[in-house]
């Protein structure tokens, strides 16, 4: 019976135990499921982007631990939070670069997200790095109200923030970085009153930085930089006291840096370089205690720099590059014992550049001189420098006689830039010993050979040494210097031959040996570079046949200026990726229309004075990026086809693109020479890509001008002269809305010059001398300007105010008047021939008559 009674009890016990709900420590089934979901879908759009025999191939592994068996909060990049009632609900998910990097593009309308805005729990979402392209969708992340951090940088999301967004209202941090989002930023940003980090970096955001972002009180990083921000910046931004770094920089900002900038005492870093900026750095900058990067780089800023920049302690990074600051660099400076970096480049910095700079022995990158500035170096100073310099800048900085040797006390250097200065004497030994990454001395007067020792360096990435006077043969090592990526030795007087040895530096992007004396006809083999891009050996002594050894991917090179001979090689057609082709003043022959290079991305060809015969041919109409077209001063025959005017390059006003500073100094080539209204100029290298040039003069090509010309409206030179063209000026002329300069002078073309010339208001230089025009020239708009005769002589009939002719339309009305004013005359004339001898006879009958009358009467 005791028995029964205590199996009963474990019963009873057993049975109220597993009535008692047991807590779950696995996440809940919904969110499991959702979760599976986003894996499968994500993985079947990067299964149908890969290609498995591909080099870049690597198997997606990224969610592998994510497996139906196991609970999803021990899943990698899950993380779980254990609620009040002791149950674990997903709040993190950290899928950032999930999508590997061969996968370009994931669209967001494949519904990729949405398993994600099922759990509501999610306080962390980061899908940063991912590839997703489209327009965020504002619906799904609506329903995560409880987000905390939000990480959307690094995708290509496009369009406006939406306005669902802005329900997040206990976001802290938003990172939509680095995407291509647009439109105005809003009063919404208000309702994020718990914002503390900002980023909407590298985007098209336009406008005003709206007020209501003032509002947001708890912001301690605030970064806008790289948009299309206008207008200024509000004195309010002193209301973001919080602040620890303050990004502007890269935007269209104008107007001064408030006073009240100085309220944000906690700011660590405050760039604004890149804008519109002006006047003077705000006195109240120096309460900026704790400011350790300051960026007013690429502005207007003017003035003297304030003695208080020296009064901010933990400054290590102040750049003041780029502005037209004044006066003297402030004795301040060197109580800043944290700097690291100073830059002080491209101002109108004046005076004496201070021996102090060098006692700050935290000092890691000096960047002074440059372009405008004023400043002097004290040749006669010797200095023992107590920092330690990585890179030192000092162009334009007035360094007389031999490279200053203190340099060689700087062990850590790997950056020397002493261009634009006067220094003499030949390279030094000591330098060839240092193993610098870059050496850039151009535009000196250095002279005497390169030592051998400098291209046995494994560090030298940069040799610069344009425009000096240095001379002899390179040294037969050079390609052992196998780190080096820009060689850039133009305007020197080194002679012979090539060395062999310089395509083993496999690194090579760009290599200049322009305008000096080398010779000879064999080349290096550059096809094995994988790099070389930038091919400059113009005006030097080459002969032979055009080489062909070069990298398909070569994209400049400029040969011309030599003693190149023979056919225009074929297999230059190999070089696909070719932009750039200037092979001008050599004596290539053969017939044009067989060896037109057929390369889709050819956009500047060069071939002017050369010996080409042949035709133009109606392929040129391939040649779909061609912007740039000199032909001029070869023995070409034939018609000028209609097809050229199809050169899509040509037919749209160029943009401007961008130039940009790389490796710290702005990368220049060679001018492009050209017949620019009617004298041959260089065309910067940074200005070829807002200019289209078609020139055919001086070669023999006859017929008419065809109508298709009309259509490249984005020419700004036009040049046919000097050929043996014929009919008619087309009507069409007046759609090139970008000409500058049409010349089409010393040929055989007849007709008057249309009227819609009148049309083109960027036209300065028309010159139609030497033809068979007749009639008026046209007025109106730039027409009127052009008055200079011999930009119209040696026509049949021209007339006009420019050329000071009146034409016979104008004179037929006055002709009318003097014939009226001749037959009046001629009446009054005869009136007088036929009234003079009525009245002289009619007088002397009257005093005949009167004397017989006093003779009867005898009166005397």
């Amino acid at each position: 019976m005791a028995a029964l009674t205590t199996s009963l009890s474990i019963l009873s016990f057993l049975f109220i135990l597993n009535s008692i709900p047991i807590p779950s420590f696995s996440c809940p089934i919904h969110q499991k499921q959702a979760l599976l979901r986003f894996k499968s879908t994500i993985t079947t759009i990067i299964d149908s982007n890969s290609d498995p025999n591909s080099d870049e191939y690597v198997p997606f592994e990224e969610l592998d631990s994510w497996s139906p068996k196991s609970d999803c909060c021990s899943w990698d990049r899950v993380n779980c939070t254990r609620t009040r009632n002791k149950t674990r609900i997903v709040t993190e998910l950290h899928l950032d670069a999930v999508v590997p990097l061969f996968v370009d593009l994931v669209p967001v309308f494949s519904d990729i997200l949405n398993p994600l805005f099922e759990i509501r729990s999610l306080k962390v979402l980061d899908i940063s790095m991912n590839s997703l392209v489209g327009e965020i969708p504002g619906d799904g992340f609506g329903n995560l109200t409880g987000l905390v951090h939000l990480d959307m940088m690094q995708n290509s999301f496009n369009g406006s923030i939406p306005a669902q967004l802005f329900r997040l209202t206990n976001l802290r941090y938003l990172d939509m970085s680095t995407n291509y989002l647009e439109g105005g930023l809003g009063p919404e940003l208000a309702t994020l009153r718990n914002l503390t980090t900002l980023s909407l970096s590298v985007n098209r955001f336009q406008g005003m930085i709206p007020p209501s972002l003032f509002k947001l009180e708890s912001l301690r990083f605030l970064d806008l930089s790289n948009n299309s921000l206008t207008g200024g910046l509000s004195s309010e931004i002193g209301n973001l006291r919080n602040l620890e770094s303050l990004k502007l920089n890269e935007n269209f900002l104008t107007g001064s840096i408030p006073e009240e900038i100085g309220n944000l005492t906690k700011l660590r870093e405050l760039w604004v370089g890149k804008n519109q900026f002006s006047g003077g750095i705000p006195s109240s900058v120096e309460n900026l205690k704790d400011l350790e990067s300051l960026d007013l780089s690429g502005n207007s800023f003017s003035l003297q720099i304030p003695s208080g920049i020296g009064r901010l302690p933990n400054m290590t990074t102040l750049d003041l590059s780029k502005n037209q600051f004044m006066g003297p660099i402030p004795p301040s400076m060197q109580n800043l014992r944290k700097l690291e970096t100073l830059q002080l480049k491209n101002n109108m910095l004046a005076g004496e550049i201070p021996t102090w700079l060098f006692n700050i022995r935290s000092l890691k990158k000096l960047f002074i001189g440059g372009k405008g500035n004023r400043l002097i170096w004290n040749n006669k100073t010797k200095i023992v420098p107590k920092c330690k310099l990585e890179q030192i800048s000092m162009s334009s900085c007035g360094f007389s006689g031999e490279i200053p040797e203190w340099i060689s006390s700087q062990k850590d250097l790997n950056l020397l830039d002493l261009s634009q200065n006067q220094l003499e004497g030949e390279f030094p030994d000591w330098l060839a010993k240092m193993d610098i990454g870059s050496i850039i001395l151009s535009d000196n007067k250095l002279t005497g050979s390169l030592p051998p020792r400098l291209f046995e360096s494994l560090s030298l990435s940069i040799l610069a040494l344009s425009r000096n006077n240095f001379s002899g043969e390179l040294p037969e090592n050079i390609g052992n210097a196998r780190a080096i990526m820009l060689l850039m030795l133009s305007g020197n007087n080194f002679s012979g031959q090539i060395p062999m040895s310089i395509s083993n530096i496999y690194r090579l992007l760009l290599l200049d040996l322009s305008r000096n004396r080398f010779s000879g006809d064999k080349f290096p083999v550059f096809g094995d570079n994988p790099l070389l891009a930038f091919i400059d050996l113009s005006y030097n002594e080459f002969s032979g046949e055009i080489p062909v050894t070069f990298s398909t991917e070569t994209q400049i090179l400029s040969l011309g200026g030599n003693r190149f001979s023979g056919n225009l090689p074929r297999n230059l057609t190999n070089l696909v990726n070719l932009e750039h082709l200037d092979l001008h003043d050599n004596d290539i022959t053969g017939n044009f229309h067989e060896v037109l290079p057929q390369i889709p991305n050819l956009q500047v060809l060069s071939l002017r004075n050369n010996s080409l015969e042949g035709f133009i041919p109606r392929t040129i109409s391939n040649l779909t990026s061609l912007r740039i077209l000199d032909v001029s001063g070869n023995n070409l025959a034939g018609i000028i086809p209609p097809e050229i005017g199809n050169l899509a390059r040509m037919m749209n006003t160029p943009d401007l693109l961008p130039t940009y500073d790389i490796f710290n100094f702005l990368i220049e080539f060679q001018d492009l020479i050209l017949n620019w209204k009617n004298s041959f100029r260089g065309l910067s290298s940074r200005s070829l890509d807002i200019y289209s040039f078609l020139d055919l003069s001086e070669n023999r090509i006859s017929g008419e001008i065809p109508a298709s010309l009309g259509n490249l409206k984005g020419l700004k030179l036009l040049n046919i002269s000097h050929n043996e063209i014929s009919g008619n000026i087309p009507v069409t002329f007046g759609n090139l809305k970008g000409i500058e300069s049409l010349d089409l002078s010393h040929n055989k073309i007849s007709g008057s010059i249309p009227q819609s010339l009148g049309k083109l208001d960027q036209l300065t230089i028309l010159d139609v001398s030497n033809n068979r025009l007749t009639g008026r020239i046209p007025v109106g708009g730039q027409m009127n300007t052009m008055n200079e005769l011999k930009y119209f002589a040696n026509n049949s009939g021209l007339c006009g105010m420019q050329i000071r002719i009146i034409c016979p339309e104008d004179v037929t009305s006055s002709e009318g008047e003097d014939e009226e004013d001749k037959k009046d005359s001629w009446i009054m004339w005869e009136g007088t021939w036929i009234g003079f001898p009525v009245g002289f006879f009619s007088s002397i009958l009257i005093m005949g008559y009167s004397l017989n009358f006093l003779h009867l009467f005898k009166f005397w």
